[in-house]
């Protein structure tokens, strides 16, 4: 099978060549080919993580994109935030988030609670 760590870009840009070749004719699971895009993919993700980190969003882009996937307004995050003047704060960056509104709105809207914790340039 012949299959190596990918350490450099060199190796990356490879692997990559490699992976592409499956996508037009993607291998099935369990086959000898079907194997070896299953490694490669795994370790080209790997690479990535390492040496291409995503940033998480700050909090209020986090919320904010939740309502957008939503279609949520304002007045659907009263029960997790306060009343409206309070969630227009949050959104407007000029109150930060309390441990309480983060655990409401981990829960209530699935947002992960390592976005809603980030720190946040508040504007102010």
């Amino acid at each position: 099978m012949d299959i190596r760590p990918i350490r450099t870009q060199a190796d990356y840009r490879a692997a990559m060549r490699e992976i592409s070749t499956y996508f037009d004719n993607e291998p099935q699971p369990g086959t000898p080919d079907g194997d070896r895009f299953d490694i490669l993919l795994t370790l080209a993700e790997a690479y990535e993580t390492r040496h291409f980190p995503v940033d998480l969003p700050d909090p209020v882009e986090a919320i904010k994109f939740r309502m957008e996937q939503g279609d949520l307004t304002p007045k659907d995050l009263e029960p997790m935030i306060g009343r409206m003047n309070r969630v227009y704060e949050i959104l407007n960056r000029k109150r930060p988030l309390t441990l309480a509104m983060i655990r409401k709105l981990h829960t209530g809207l699935g947002i992960p609670a390592e976005s809603l914790i980030k720190a946040t340039d508040m504007g102010v």
